[in-house]
């Protein structure tokens, strides 16, 4: 997908005091998910929460995509544009909120660290070029042994199980491979089109779903408002500060902030639900980012 407006200089990508500004956001913004998710499933089913998350995220983006004028080109390429939100969006946020009715939003949160590495493992199952560089794979393997330290500790404790650990590798997979076809199939689609349309499309899909729950009555105030968080702040807001961090910082920076998220969701689990912090994520968590971080590592070209 382009991310408007694009960028014509390196002098725009420097990190600049609003460029920290974003970054510091969206660290936060894509961490706390995980808080509000342990919290909706509560009460309402996965699928509820991700129709309600994804219903008030179209109220508010596809108004500015048609503002933009790039919903036309997004619905040229429908096919690839619902290919893209069921992949992102409609599979993992169904199988984040039923594992996070076993497991903590912590371990949920560290788990899908876990998504550079797992992209990884797809760049060399198609043979990219770099993918087999020795820095990605020592990092493909620091993640693996951080994942069974990380799953390993904490099973033995009494804390995961194996269905939720499969449905979280789960998600990461699909993590893993939107990215693929988005940049595949819908590089010259402006994103703000394509993620409109994407949740949009979830949003229909899991409408039925919101309504059932809801016709039973409505959930409790805190459920409500973690929806509307989940909905308003890390959907719609999150994608439009995103987009404005990729034009600002670049696409390779903007990804950094995948390593703070998770600290981020480790920490409000435990201040705000009392999580635990397990053995499995004092061991677990440095190896799984340290894996992750030299796994998306660009090798470097020998230059004579």
């Amino acid at each position: 997908m382009s991310t408007e407006p694009a960028i014509t200089s390196a002098n725009t990508q420097r990190m600049t005091r609003s460029v920290w500004v974003l970054f510091a956001a969206m660290s936060v913004i894509w961490g706390i998910p995980y808080l509000f998710i342990k919290i909706a499933v509560v009460e309402l089913s996965p699928a509820a929460v991700a129709g309600g998350r994804t219903l008030l995220a179209a109220l508010i983006l596809v108004p500015l995509a048609a503002r933009q004028g790039s919903l036309g080109a997004a619905l040229r390429l429908w096919p690839w544009a619902v290919a893209f939100g069921v992949v992102e969006m409609a599979i993992p946020w169904v199988l984040l909120g039923r594992a996070e009715t076993r497991v903590s939003s912590g371990f949920a949160g560290l788990m899908l660290a876990t998504v550079p590495i797992v992209a990884t493992v797809l760049a060399v199952t198609r043979r990219e070029s770099g993918a087999v560089a020795p820095v990605r794979l020592l990092g493909l393997g620091t993640g693996v042994v951080g994942v069974a330290a990380l799953v390993g500790l904490d099973s033995l404790a009494g804390h995961v199980d194996a269905v939720s650990v499969l449905e979280l590798l789960g998600v990461a997979l699909c993590y893993a491979v939107g990215p693929v076809i988005a940049a595949r199939r819908l590089a010259d689609v402006p994103s703000m089109g394509v993620i409109a349309m994407a949740v949009t499309v979830v949003a229909v899909l899991y409408l039925p779903f919101l309504a059932g729950d809801l016709s039973a009555g409505l959930p409790s105030t805190r459920v409500l408002l973690s929806v509307a968080c989940l909905g308003i702040i890390c959907t719609a807001l999150a994608f439009v500060l995103f987009f404005r961090l990729v034009a600002a910082a670049g696409a390779t920076r903007s990804t950094l902030i995948t390593f703070v998220n998770p600290a981020v969701a480790i920490v409000l689990g435990v201040l705000v639900l009392s999580e635990p912090i397990t053995w499995g994520t004092v061991v677990g968590f440095p190896l799984v980012l340290l894996g992750s971080y030299w796994a998306t590592r660009t090798p470097a070209v020998a230059t004579s």
